[in-house]
């Protein structure tokens, strides 16, 4: 594929669709954390944006290298994600009601639950290699730095809007962000699955 117009709309197509499990991650961490810092945010949104990023030209490299293999590990897929993300959900949602009627502060996402979070929201853009595989390395790593910087902006539009829902129904804001995230768990087996 030759540098044209159609090629940049067509990643940032790509970090839209890729994104959309990104912001309902995003929009669960900000529901679960209402009183998050800007610096917080763009550092959340950079962990999705990276993984983002990198899924796909790993993808990329297996398509130019290994292929065999990434065809046998693209079925345990869907499975991977549904295990981490239910894992994540369900511990959001059980500290959510055991938390329900206590008005202390919620805990925050850590680093271990965010890398989690990052290879779960991610782990589909493996597959992307394989429709950035006519590309060039050149022209690969450019589309996956476009859906970064795309999941990036749509993570931060999540996380805003989580932060900003969740002061309002801050009682049940683990609750829903732990529900959030097992259903997107659920979405991303379904899809792949069937």
């Amino acid at each position: 594929m030759e540098w044209s117009l159609f090629f940049f709309f067509n990643s940032i197509l790509l970090g839209v669709g890729l994104a959309m499990d990104a912001f309902s991650v995003s929009l669960a961490n900000g529901l679960n954390e209402p009183g998050m810092k800007g610096k917080r945010m763009c550092g959340i949104a950079g962990v999705f944006a990276f993984f983002q990023a990198v899924m796909p030209m790993v993808g990329w490299i297996c398509v130019h290298t290994i292929l065999q293999y990434f065809k046998a590990f693209e079925k345990l897929i869907p499975w991977i994600a549904l295990i981490l993300l239910v894992f994540i959900g369900g511990k959001m949602l059980v500290e959510g009601i055991k938390n329900k009627d206590e008005e202390m502060e919620k805990p925050r996402v850590g680093m271990a639950e965010l890398f989690i979070q990052g290879v779960a929201t991610s782990i589909d853009a493996l597959s992307v290699g394989f429709t950035i595989a006519g590309y060039g390395l050149i022209m690969a790593m450019v589309c996956a730095l476009i859906i970064a910087a795309v999941t990036f902006v749509i993570s931060m539009t999540g996380l805003l809007m989580g932060r900003k829902f969740g002061t309002r129904f801050s009682g049940k804001a683990a609750i829903l962000g732990g529900v959030i995230l097992i259903v997107i768990g659920l979405e991303i087996f379904i899809k792949g699955v069937f």
